[in-house]
């Protein structure tokens, strides 16, 4: 009797000592997925609230056929803050804010999860991924966060570009499309969207990770300063973890890269996106690239606003970047 007690007790035991790690990583796992979730939401809306007015800016000018300058657009910028005010300059972006903490919160968490996958799939768990798996996540990463969220991203796009008494609010805009165009024109210039965004944010996500995973290569190992060589500043960050301002200058060169890559795409998708409300009719992705380019010129037209981009685009893809690492890293420090 008392050897089937002992026999019982240590089935017991071990039972509960699988389950018990099981439950541990379950609950680990859904602390990642919401940590990733939340430093994202607050990554996208940091960067996207501080180049607002600039975006907004280059809107305007991709989905009309005005000649873009710098000049041009500083003075669309002045000209916008004296005739309707400060706060104009981020009209449009209550519509981005919608749009951009989902899309930013599932991106980022996305990234985190296909990094994981891939990781564990090549081999590489706990460890840089190699070039391509890399390249791969940050694109899977961008290809869901634009499927789930894409009506919000063309109800921004048409609040940029009208005046305030055409669309009072976000519904007004769900409202006006779905019984004026069809509920189809939600999802109008979606496939460029898609094929824009591959490059852009597996681009994007490869750069920064190359330039973390080059920091650490070049960061000595611990105890190595307790050597006799006393290594150059060239050689070395001196610490294992980038400091925020390097963080921000490999998220810009990010953001560079990736909007560079990608951008006669971005042009095609506002075209096709403010259709409705610009006079250009609804129309393909190849007509609409001919129309640009028949009047406008291939560089000229498809590559209008790109000076803007190359201002804005690395400041908030540094922001983006940034935001979430440190983020990440407060949550776990709060975690533990």
């Amino acid at each position: 009797m008392g050897d089937v007690v002992k026999e019982g007790s240590m089935r017991l035991r071990e039972d509960a000592e699988t389950v018990l790690p099981s439950t541990v990583s379950a609950k680990s796992d859904h602390r990642q997925v919401l940590s990733s979730l939340l430093s994202g939401a607050l990554a996208g809306a940091l960067a996207k609230t501080a180049v607002a007015p600039l975006d907004r800016t280059k809107i305007i000018f991709q989905v009309s056929s005005k000649r873009f300058s710098a000049k041009e657009a500083f003075r669309l910028l002045y000209f916008t803050y004296l005739n309707e005010g400060f706060l104009s300059l981020w009209r449009g972006n209550s519509a981005t804010m919608v749009r951009v903490v989902p899309y930013a919160a599932i991106q980022f968490s996305a990234h985190e999860e296909y990094k994981r996958i891939l990781g564990a799939y090549y081999g590489f768990r706990g460890e840089a991924l190699p070039p391509w798996p890399r390249l791969l996540a940050g694109a899977l990463a961008g290809t869901t966060a634009a499927s789930l969220t894409y009506p919000l991203d063309l109800v921004r796009a048409r609040m940029a570009v009208t005046p305030k008494e055409m669309y009072s609010n976000i519904f007004h805009v769900f409202i006006r499309i779905s019984r004026e165009e069809g509920l189809k024109t939600l999802y109008h210039g979606f496939t460029p969207t898609v094929l824009g965004v591959i490059p852009y944010a597996g681009l994007s996500f490869f750069t920064y990770e190359t330039l973390k995973s080059l920091h650490r290569g070049c960061t000595p190992p611990h105890g190595a300063l307790l050597a006799t060589h006393v290594p150059h500043p060239a050689e070395y960050s001196g610490h294992r973890q980038p400091y925020p301002f390097e963080r921000m200058i490999f998220g810009a060169c990010a953001g560079l890269i990736g909007q560079s890559a990608s951008y006669p795409l971005d042009v095609v998708r506002r075209r096709m996106q403010t259709a409705g409300v610009t006079g250009h009719p609804h129309a393909s992705i190849m007509c609409t690239l001919r129309t640009i380019v028949r009047e406008e010129g291939a560089v000229r037209g498809l590559y209008k606003g790109l000076s803007m981009n190359w201002l804005k685009g690395p400041i908030a893809v540094g922001i983006s970047f940034t935001t979430f690492d440190l983020m990440q890293i407060l949550l776990r420090h709060l975690q533990s």
